[in-house]
């Protein structure tokens, strides 16, 4: 069944298109005051392109939007091999890549004990690799990074995937995606204003207390205005719903810029249009997507 048939995704589509065209609009005319509104208005300007594409296909039939999903986690997992200069080491990508989409495969058949262990298969068959290469060099940090960037852009993100199972879970895909990225666009648009103390000046030297705080009250403000795409209208559902994207979000930025400040490494080609790659907007989700799947899980059970 179509997406598109279903009034319930028409508002949907409304309702975070236009909370997109808003900001945009808004950050529009501030986007020349100073270097973080413009880094704001850089990635407000690559979703109004992004957003209506998201839309139309995630309105296919069941299950195109998982097989979406992921191939965004294996193109996030090649960035991530990039960026650690990594990707001409086939073995470990190719297995990186097949975890991947057997993770698709498990979430399409719901078996929930078989995705928690893919970790460890994925684990064991690149201790395999050094065997079959006859050789141990840098095998350990191979070896562990690989299992890293498994953890983070499959087994993570692929969580979404699992949310699809979920009653209303197209819904809050996304909704997540629109509350990470407000989170982050609004952290960046008031840190110019909201200057104090630095939340990690070591690892993101703009990112202050105030502007962090600020950024997750008006998550939730969002997260309350767009409840209705969630299960029903309980509070338990939506601030759990805004806090865990907005913490969680933050947390998943920092954790992928400290990785990226270790490799040396910057953006690993462009996001359409605007600021950062296509790894950036995938690296709030990797702690939100798993949290926000056990959380709503125990909401709906208690």
């Amino acid at each position: 069944m179509w997406a598109w048939n279903d009034p319930v995704y028409l508002r949907t589509a409304l309702i975070v298109l236009s909370v997109v065209f808003t900001s945009g609009t808004f950050v529009y005319f501030f986007r020349d005051k100073n270097f973080y509104f413009i880094s704001a208005w850089a990635s407000i300007k690559s979703w109004i392109f992004v957003a209506p594409l998201l839309f139309l296909v995630f309105a296919l039939p069941y299950p195109w939007p998982l097989v979406v999903l992921t191939l965004f986690a294996i193109y996030g997992a090649k960035a991530f091999f990039k960026i650690l200069g990594m990707y001409h080491l086939h073995y470990f990508v190719l297995i990186c890549y097949a975890g991947i989409w057997c993770l698709g495969l498990v979430s399409y058949y719901g078996h929930i004990e078989l995705y928690n262990l893919m970790p460890l298969l994925v684990l064991g068959i690149c201790c395999l690799v050094p065997l079959v290469m006859n050789t141990h060099q840098q095998m350990i940090q191979y070896i562990s990074l690989t299992l890293l960037g498994f953890v983070f852009l499959g087994w993570s993100f692929m969580h979404l995937g699992l949310l699809l199972k979920f009653p209303s879970g197209l819904y809050q895909i996304l909704y997540l995606i629109v509350l990470t990225e407000f989170c982050d666009n609004t952290s960046i648009a008031t840190s110019y204003y909201l200057r104090g103390p630095k939340l990690f000046s070591n690892i993101d030297p703009k990112r202050t207390y105030a502007s962090t705080a600020a950024s997750i009250a008006l998550t939730l403000v969002l997260a309350w205005v767009m409840r209705s795409l969630l299960p029903d209208n309980a509070e338990k559902y939506w601030l759990g719903a805004g806090i865990v994207a907005s913490v969680g979000g933050v947390l998943g930025d920092l954790t992928m810029t400290a990785i990226r400040r270790d490799a040396g490494a910057r953006d690993v080609g462009p996001f359409i249009i605007g600021r950062g790659d296509f790894l950036q907007r995938m690296d709030r989700l990797i702690f939100v997507a798993p949290i926000y799947f056990y959380v709503m899980h125990y909401l709906r059970i208690f």
